[in-house]
């Protein structure tokens, strides 16, 4: 990534110059870690009102303590959100709503990456359960306050590369018949990029805008199920030849900076990005038809 990129997000003193409000206040998933984390750090520094929404309290607190110490900024709150739950993500809705009028930014980061299948409290593969159907659920829930108390506001939705690589398998989207954790993960990474392009088709005209991105190769804890980063054997003499390719969270998190951030996106929506630049996306992820049998089914599955 070139320097500019690195540097993209920060010259933007708060989102107050970019969304003209007093307060503005944002939500990102699984941020008590990697880029996650960074994200909170860096609008926390902007002067945000920032709801970090984890699945570890014990491990939000700690995150949460630190960025409250380094960036000066009191108003950093943990709240418990279990992505593989949904009874969880609706308890996290009420709760934000009983404390907030107005959500300005929703980062849509948690994720889990390639683990050894298991199903999620209500019983979905636990890859398309936590990436796409959790974050569905939880940004249809605040459609309401991004719409009509929040506009103009944004939707941050991070996917990956891997999505050029997904199929949506509509004879096995649980990943019942059979299972692989690979391609599992691809799939839900394209369900990221397809929900995207079908909500902001959704949301044309409401002031709301929607984008995915690719937050590059990012040293974190998504690669913990990975057996080929684990073994010894290549921490000692393979990974030190890919380490030049890998980004630092900081570095991750530019991209996510970007597109909740930057004034030339203010009416950029259903776009995918990588590197702070507009990338294409798969021909898979183009597909309408699919992207409106995923939203039916995710509707179904998740009762929203």
């Amino acid at each position: 990534m070139s320097q500019n990129r690195v540097v993209v997000a920060k010259k933007y003193r708060s989102l107050k110059e970019l969304l003209n409000c007093v307060i503005f206040v944002v939500i990102v998933t699984g941020s008590n870690t990697g880029i996650g984390k960074e994200t909170v750090r860096q609008l926390a520094r902007r002067g945000a009102t920032m709801y970090m929404a984890c699945r570890d309290m014990k491990k939000c607190e700690e995150a949460r303590e630190e960025i409250i110490l380094e960036t000066q900024n009191k108003y950093v709150y943990c709240r418990q959100c279990d992505l593989a739950s949904l009874d969880s993500i609706r308890n996290f809705v009420a709760t934000f709503k009983r404390e907030q009028d107005k959500l300005h930014i929703l980062v849509n980061n948690a994720g889990v990456m390639r683990c050894p299948r298991s199903l999620t409290r209500d019983g979905f593969e636990m890859q398309i359960g936590v990436n796409h159907l959790g974050h569905f659920l939880l940004t249809n829930l605040m459609l309401d306050l991004l719409k009509n108390k929040s506009s103009p506001s944004r939707i941050v939705n991070v996917s990956s590369l891997a999505h050029t690589r997904g199929e949506i398998n509509t004879a096995d989207l649980n990943s019942e018949k059979s299972y692989e954790e690979g391609k599992a993960y691809n799939q839900s990474k394209l369900a990221n990029v397809m929900f995207t392009r079908e909500l902001a088709r959704r949301l044309e005209g409401t002031g709301v805008t929607v984008n995915a991105l690719h937050p590059g190769i990012v040293d974190t804890e998504l690669f913990r199920h990975m057996s080929f980063f684990s073994n010894f054997f290549v921490g000692l003499f393979v990974r030190p030849l890919f380490w030049p390719f890998v980004k630092t969270a900081k570095n991750g998190a530019q991209t996510t900076l970007y597109a909740a951030l930057d004034p030339d996106l203010a009416n950029v929506t259903g776009q995918y990005f990588s590197d702070c630049q507009p990338q294409q996306v798969a021909v898979a992820a183009t597909d309408t038809q699919i992207a409106k049998w995923l939203w039916t089914v995710s509707e179904k599955w998740t009762r929203s």
